[in-house]
C-alpha cells in the first residue's frame, strides 16, 4: 500500500483526491494548512467520495482516507508528497513538513512553477534533496474546475502530453519508477514526457507566460476600476495583440536557451519550445484553428468558458465584476514564474523588453515591487523564487549549485548554501 500525501484543497487537489483515492493500492491523506479548509472539506465530502466528471470516460469517485490540517498528523514513512496548490505556499508547506519527512521520500509539485528545486533545496537542505526524489510537472495535467465544493469537480480538458522532471536521489539513475507512479496518480493521460533538468521546466513554465500576459493584453487599455456586467472570457477573449505579445515573450525565453547552450554545450534543454508548439503538443485536435497563437487560444475546447478571475461588487443594487488581481494568475505566476525567468535572463545577459512590459504592469496591479529601473532589486524580491532571492549573482554558480551541469562537486553546493544562509533575511 503506497502512502500518498496530497497538499491543497482547490481545483487540482479535488481531481487528484478523486483519482488517487479511487485506487485500492493507495492510502491517501489530504493536508490543507489554510485555516478552516480541512474541516470544511472533510465535512463536505460525501460517503461515496468526490465525483470527478472525466472528459475521457466514466465519472470517477474517490474519498481520501484522512483530511488533516496539521503537518504533525501526516502518516509516518510517506512514499510520495504532491503539492497541488499555489506555488507561493510551497515554502510554508516545506517548512511545516520538514520535521516529519524522511530522506528517500518522493516530493514534488503539479505544477512546479519556476524554481521549485531552488525552494526545496533551500528549505529541506541540499543533503535531504540529494537523497530523495524531487519532481515537478511543467503544468497541470488538466484544465479543471470545482462544480460543488468537496463533492464534484469537472475535468474540462485533459492535456495530451505534459513534461515532467524527476531529479533522482543520489546514487540512482533517472528514476522511471517515479514517472510510473505519477501516471498512476493522474491517469492514463496525459503522457508524461521526461525532461532532463529542473531548469528546462522552469523556463518552460507555460502559466508564467500565459496568465500574466493574457491579463496584461486584455486590461492594458482598460480602466480597471470600471466594473463589468459579466465576467469576461479569459482565453476566448484574447485579441491579436495578446497573441503577438505571447509570441515575443516566448522568443525572449528561447534567446535565454540559445545563450545557455552556447555557453554550456552539454546542457540539455531539448524540451524548451515556443509556446505555439506547446499548445499544439498539449491540446492537438482540441484546437479548432491552428493558424496563430491568437486563434489557438480562442478555439481550444479545453479553454471554453474559462473566465478572468473577478470579484463581485454591488453597484446601484446590481452585482457587477471587477478584476481580482489577488488571484494566482498574479500572486503565483508572477513571483514564482515570470520573475524567475527574468532572473535567469539577467544572469545570462539576455534583454527582455516584452517580458518587462508584463512584469511592470502586473506588479503595479499587485502593489508589489520586483523589477525596478530594469533590475530585480525591488523590496518584494524576497517573496519570489528568482535566483537573486537565493543569493545567486553569476550564471556559473547558479548552474553548478543547482546541478544543471554534470560532474559538479558537492563542495560547490555546500559553499553557496552556507554562505547564503549567513546573509539571508528571514522571510516576513
Amino acid at each position: 500500500m503506497m502512502k500518498v500525501l496530497l497538499c491543497g484543497g482547490g481545483n487540482a487537489c479535488h481531481v487528484l483526491a478523486s483519482y488517487v483515492s479511487h485506487r485500492d493500492d493507495m492510502h491517501v491523506t489530504l493536508l490543507s494548512l489554510f485555516p478552516g479548509e480541512a474541516d470544511k472539506l472533510r465535512d463536505a465530502i460525501p460517503e461515496e467520495g468526490i465525483c470527478c466528471v472525466n472528459d475521457l470516460g466514466e465519472d470517477i469517485y474517490g474519498k481520501p482516507d484522512a483530511v488533516i490540517s496539521k503537518a504533525e498528523d501526516v502518516p509516518k514513512d510517506l512514499d510520495i508528497v504532491v503539492f497541488a496548490l499555489p506555488s507561493f505556499t510551497h515554502e510554508m508547506y516545506l517548512k511545516a513538513l520538514k520535521p516529519y519527512l524522511k530522506a528517500g521520500v518522493t516530493i514534488g509539485a503539479m505544477p512546479g512553477e519556476g524554481g521549485f528545486d531552488l525552494c526545496a533545496i533551500h528549505n529541506l537542505g541540499s543533503e535531504f534533496c540529494r537523497h530523495s526524489n524531487l519532481f515537478a510537472l511543467e503544468t497541470l495535467p488538466w484544465a479543471c474546475r470545482i462544480l460543488d465544493y468537496g463533492k464534484k469537480v469537472e475535468v474540462l480538458g485533459t492535456k495530451k502530453e505534459v513534461e515532467v522532471i524527476v531529479s533522482p536521489k543520489h546514487g540512482t539513475t533517472k528514476d522511471e519508477v517515479v514517472t510510473d507512479v505519477l501516471h498512476r496518480l493522474v491517469g492514463r493521460l496525459p503522457e508524461l514526457d521526461p525532461v532532463d533538468n529542473f531548469l528546462a521546466v522552469t523556463l518552460m513554465n507555460i502559466n508564467s507566460v500565459w496568465h500574466p500576459t493574457i491579463s496584461y493584453g486584455f486590461y492594458r487599455n482598460r480602466d480597471v476600476t470600471v466594473p463589468f456586467d459579466e465576467p469576461p472570457l479569459f482565453y476566448y477573449g484574447a485579441d491579436e495583440y495578446t497573441g503577438e505579445k505571447l509570441s515575443k515573450i516566448s522568443d525572449e525565453v528561447l534567446e535565454i536557451k540559445r545563450v545557455l547552450l552556447e555557453k554550456y554545450p552539454s546542457l540539455h534543454l531539448d524540451s524548451l519550445h515556443h509556446v505555439s508548439e506547446w499548445m499544439l503538443r498539449s491540446y492537438g485536435d482540441d484546437i479548432g484553428d491552428k493558424s496563430s497563437i491568437y486563434t489557438m487560444l480562442r478555439t481550444n475546447k479545453g479553454y471554453r468558458g474559462l473566465q478572468h478571475p473577478m470579484r463581485e461588487v454591488q453597484v446601484d443594487g446590481q452585482t457587477k465584476y471587477l478584476p481580482n488581481f489577488r488571484y494566482r494568475y498574479f500572486t503565483e505566476d508572477l513571483p514564482m514564474g515570470l520573475v524567475v525567468t527574468r532572473g535567469i535572463a539577467a544572469l545570462a545577459g539576455v534583454k527582455t523588453p516584452h517580458m518587462d512590459d508584463v512584469i511592470l504592469w502586473c506588479q503595479e496591479m499587485l502593489g508589489k515591487k520586483y523589477l525596478v529601473d530594469g533590475e530585480l532589486k525591488g523590496k518584494d524580491l524576497e517573496h519570489t523564487r528568482a535566483p537573486q532571492r537565493y543569493g545567486f549573482k553569476d550564471l556559473d554558480t547558479f548552474m553548478k549549485v543547482n546541478h544543471y551541469l554534470d560532474d559538479v562537486s558537492t563542495k560547490v553546493v555546500e559553499n553557496h548554501v552556507s554562505s547564503f544562509a549567513k546573509v539571508e533575511t528571514p522571510a516576513q
